[in-house]
């Protein structure tokens, strides 16, 4: 069974505006079609694979308010971001969740291809026994691609 979704959609924008979003944790929360994803915690810059960036969060189904830290996985300069979500436990030491974001940016005509993957096939069984794996449908990709491309058009 695949336990990843994935989808593309064309943006006017340049690579580089869309990355420019995407390496912003300030400007994570226009990046999908729900309120879930709130305001940033950490709001330097990504710059490079292995830096964490923190998020508030808020989704009734996972208990309300929580901080979100993702541990950036991939990072290409206008072509690919990705990161790992996870939570530092009480007594320290930051742990996976056990499901990965990818966006890869692709240069077409005057715009760019933007494909978004979501990947939950490493995410323990206590957690999904907690929360539904995946959260959303596959169409909550295409919809998030689509609140990334009006706030970076507009």
């Amino acid at each position: 069974m695949t336990e990843r979704f994935s989808s593309t959609r064309r943006f006017a924008a340049p690579p580089e505006r869309v990355f420019a979003a995407l390496s912003d944790p300030n400007t994570h929360q226009y990046s999908e079609p729900t309120d879930w994803v709130r305001d940033a915690v950490d709001t330097a810059p990504i710059d490079h694979a292995g830096q964490v960036f923190a998020v508030n969060m808020y989704l009734d189904f996972a208990g309300g308010a929580y901080v979100m830290e993702n541990k950036v996985t991939e990072f290409v300069p206008d072509r690919t971001i990705g990161w790992l979500p996870g939570q530092t436990p009480e007594g320290g030491g930051w742990e996976a969740g056990g499901w990965w974001w990818r966006y890869d940016l692709a240069p077409s005509g005057d715009g760019t291809d933007v494909t978004l993957t979501y990947d939950w096939s490493e995410t323990p069984q206590a957690f999904r026994d907690q929360v539904p794996m995946p959260p959303f449908p596959p169409e909550y990709l295409d919809q998030s691609l689509e609140a990334l491309d009006r706030h970076v058009s507009g």
